[in-house]
């Protein structure tokens, strides 16, 4: 089941702007491999779920993959066919904000060579252009 929000304090958001990079969550934190967006965009549950699939069929139950983003923002649309005005739509389905440098799934306790097979596998999937980075050892 695609991920969303138990509950929010308003229903609805403006669409909002996405402009500069990621501060926040732009380096591997839990895994050892991770993959990083290179675009901005809004990347729906459903797309997150997809990929959430895509890598655990690869791993076949092995090693840890880890979510990244959270999609906690509301996207409504209203059904074809349908006249101007008569106020906003319902929630149609929810997205992560994601900005260049955000790493989207993190990979734990697997080899290279199968962390970065699935991550490409996950990377297909995505709406963005991503690359694969490894976590950083800091001394």
């Amino acid at each position: 089941m695609p991920r969303m929000p138990k509950r929010t304090k308003y229903r609805k958001q403006q669409r909002g702007r996405m402009k500069g990079n990621a501060t926040s969550g732009n380096y591997v934190a839990f895994g050892d491999f991770g993959l990083q967006s290179l675009e901005t965009a809004w990347v729906t549950a459903r797309q997150l779920e997809a990929g959430r699939i895509a890598a655990a069929h690869y791993l076949h139950r092995q090693g840890k993959v880890f979510i990244r983003v959270f999609p906690d923002k509301p996207i409504s649309k209203k059904p074809l066919e349908t006249r101007m005005g008569k106020g906003k739509a319902d929630t149609d389905y929810w997205a992560a904000r994601v900005k260049p440098g955000t790493v989207l799934f993190e990979i734990a306790g697997v080899p290279e060579l199968a962390a970065k097979n699935a991550l490409a596998r996950v990377a297909m999937k995505m709406p963005t252009r991503c690359r694969l980075i490894e976590r950083r050892l800091t001394v």
